[in-house]
């Protein structure tokens, strides 16, 4: 059975999912399987259709196995009709997803149907039925130091007199400055106390939020934009450019519907580089717009939401105004954004080793990939991507700059990738945005450019050409320092992105060849092949270089390099000019980096499974024990990753370019925005490490 974590509050609209959230993410990268349980759940069915919100957004983590039924311990009406049934209930249920576990989060209730006091009470009875140590989180905002103390004081009394243990302390949604500088003495016990500001866009309605709030129906724009969140309001009732003035960033504009010109003005100042971009606009007193105007704001495929509501000015915006936004699964940005908060704020494995939670010796994918996350976000690099106006960059930015995990320049017309942004409700205000055809920098990226290839026949006016594509002027910007790294190729080909790499770039002294990677992300485990991605046919010298390559990719992203180099024949089994191949490209390996552990020729299956290798390598240090795998030439390694990948259900993270000086990575054209975030840390960390050399 595993262990389990009490996460309690002492009153409602504390921001206590954003903490569980973020326990839960914490616990991801140490343990294999989470758990979520809620000993009662909400009873609001009109606004969560029966199901608790919370519990929804927690379940929805990939960390999580659990289902939304077996997460769920009891309900009010139970509690109410029989208190002791309830109570047997619910350790019932929760030893029996503690035992399928290795850590379940224990999510308190929300003070939605009986006194604080009792309810915490409660909570603390629960928490000690349970064995499950106390996270308290209490609510900071508006509050002195003084204040926040005192709560304090009465919920540690209350948990001790009901035998619940408290282990730490998150005092969260936090505005006062002295509470921020030093939380650690607000609670007198000998327990972990963290401080989180306040970040008003995790209680912000989102547009959705505020179309229930009003009645309203979407008459305009596009669905998916209702999760924007919006952080306040503009009642649009005076001329347009007084408006205008008044714009500000995720505003909701409150418009009568007998105003098209304001309609018209704020959707033209929205797709403006000049005004803040809006989450979306209220048509209130029941007027539906002009047929000219739906025919226009149809004919330029605005995508802004725009919602009706039969309400009067004063009334809508009365019922907006008291709209408060909640943490939920359909809401990404906030999730990203609590994520962000907590990791900034709470330092995780302090929690989890006063938890006495053990790492466990597996690597899941999610393990690795929130791995390299924290690592890009431990040392912020900046890195380029030169297809600004894609709209999965643009959601991956988006996610890259509210999690910090890099700093970011995105190149291409400003117009029209702010344009785009604004149509996916995605925010860039923390990137830079870069024309290379009217930058600064192209005089000086086209002279550097020129000297670097003039012995090749470019002249100036050639370079000055040259460096406008985007592909060569990001190459230029990291060559030169302007950024750390660059990621790019979901719409430009390998060619495009490798090219100008090679003509400015260069490889690493020694090696000679660029090749790639991929992580292969098992089930317990992470492997590297190489290649399978650049280097069509290989022979043994370049087998050589990808091997090396290959080993210190695996070694900077910490895993041990046992490298095995991949034939149809596993030592003297075999002969032929393919696996003479191998052999002498061992050799090679051998040679110039004689600290590796490297074996080859050597089979695919004697290099994974140990009992294979007592067969057939039983002296081998690699054999049975491989990491790295080297395959001999594109068509074997492009076809062996593809079919661990939809066979073992494998994550394959790449393709990985290695043996450049400076980090540049190509995306495969059908790349998800997760694999664009996986990149651009992989990316930053590549960067890294030829900081740290």
């Amino acid at each position: 059975m595993g262990s389990s974590v009490y996460i309690a509050s002492v009153e409602g609209f504390t921001g206590k999912s954003t903490v569980a959230l973020g326990v839960v993410e914490r616990l991801s990268r140490r343990v294999r399987r989470v758990g979520v349980f809620r000993p009662i759940v909400r009873g609001d069915v009109a606004a969560t259709g029966g199901r608790d919100y919370v519990l929804e957004m927690l379940v929805a983590h990939e960390a999580v196995g659990t289902s939304y039924d077996e997460a769920v311990g009891t309900t009010y009406e139970e509690i109410h009709a029989d208190p002791v049934t309830a109570m047997e209930r619910i350790i019932d249920r929760h030893a029996a997803l503690a035992a399928t576990c290795d850590v379940v989060v224990v999510v308190g209730t929300d003070y939605t149907d009986v006194a604080a006091p009792t309810e915490f009470a409660f909570n603390a009875r629960v928490a000690a039925n349970l064995a499950a140590p106390v996270l308290l989180v209490l609510n900071g905002a508006g509050r002195t130091r003084a204040e926040v103390a005192g709560i304090s004081d009465v919920a540690v009394a209350e948990l001790e007199a009901n035998h619940a243990e408290l282990f730490a302390v998150v005092v969260n949604r936090v505005t006062d400055p002295e509470v921020a500088a030093d939380p650690t003495t607000l609670v007198d016990r000998d327990v972990l106390v963290y401080a989180v500001p306040d970040e008003p866009v995790l209680s912000a309605p989102t547009v959705a939020d505020l179309m229930a709030a009003c009645d309203g129906t979407l008459v305009r724009g596009d669905e998916r934009l209702l999760g924007r969140e919006a952080s306040g309001f503009v009642v649009a009732a005076m001329t347009l450019p007084n408006v205008l003035d008044r714009l500000f960033e995720s505003a909701v504009v409150i418009v009568p519907g007998d105003r098209p010109e304001i309609v018209l003005g704020v959707l033209t100042a929205h797709a403006s580089t000049e005004f803040p971009q809006i989450a979306g606009i209220v048509l209130n007193g029941g007027i539906a717009l002009p047929e000219q105007v739906d025919r226009l704001l149809r004919g330029i495929g605005s995508t802004m939401p725009i919602i009706a509501t039969d309400l009067g000015t004063h009334a809508t915006s009365q019922a907006l105004t008291g709209r408060r936004g909640r943490l939920t699964r359909e809401s990404p940005r906030k999730i990203a954004t609590a994520l962000a908060v907590f990791a900034e704020h709470v330092d995780g494995d302090a929690l989890l080793d006063r938890l006495e939670v053990s790492r466990t010796t597996a690597v899941t994918p999610l393990m690795f990939e929130h791995a390299i996350l924290d690592r890009a976000t431990a040392d912020r690099r900046h890195i380029v991507l030169p297809e600004g106006e894609d709209e999965r960059i643009l959601r991956a930015a988006d996610i890259l700059l509210r999690r910090g995990v890099a700093d970011l320049t995105l190149l291409g017309d400003p117009i029209a990738v702010t344009g785009r942004a604004a149509s996916l409700g995605v925010d860039l205000s923390a990137a830079r945005v870069v024309d290379p055809r009217v930058s600064d920098d192209r005089e000086h990226f086209a002279q550097e450019y020129y000297r670097r290839r003039q012995h090749r026949g470019v002249d100036l006016e050639d370079a000055r050409t040259t460096v406008t594509d985007v592909s060569y002027f990001g190459t230029m910007m990291v060559e030169l320092g302007h950024a750390d790294g660059m990621v790019s190729g979901a719409v430009h080909t390998t060619a495009h992105t490798i090219r100008p790499a090679l003509e400015v770039v260069k490889t690493v002294p020694g090696v000679s060849t660029v090749s790639s990677v991929f992580f292969m992300c098992l089930e317990n485990q992470v492997l590297v092949y190489g290649d399978c991605a650049v280097v069509v046919d290989p022979d043994a010298a370049q087998l050589a270089d990808i091997a090396i390559s290959s080993a210190r990719t695996a070694a900077a992203f910490g895993i041990e390099p046992r490298v095995a180099m991949l034939s149809y024949s596993t030592g003297a089994s075999g002969t032929g000019a393919d696996v003479e191949k191998v052999l002498n490209a061992t050799g090679l390996a051998q040679e110039r980096a004689p600290e590796l552990m490297i074996e080859g020729p050597i089979q695919y299956d004697a290099a994974i499974d140990l009992a294979v290798a007592r067969t057939k390598l039983p002296e081998s240090e690699v054999a049975g024990r491989a990491t790295v795998f080297v395959f001999p030439d594109l068509n074997t390694g492009n076809n062996t990753y593809k079919a661990v990948q939809r066979s073992a259900g494998a994550v394959a993270v790449g393709p990985v370019l290695q043996g450049l000086r400076k980090p540049v990575n190509d995306l495969s054209r059908g790349a998800t925005v997760r694999d664009i975030v996986n990149t651009v840390a992989i990316t930053a960390i590549q960067a890294q490490q030829l900081h740290a050399d």
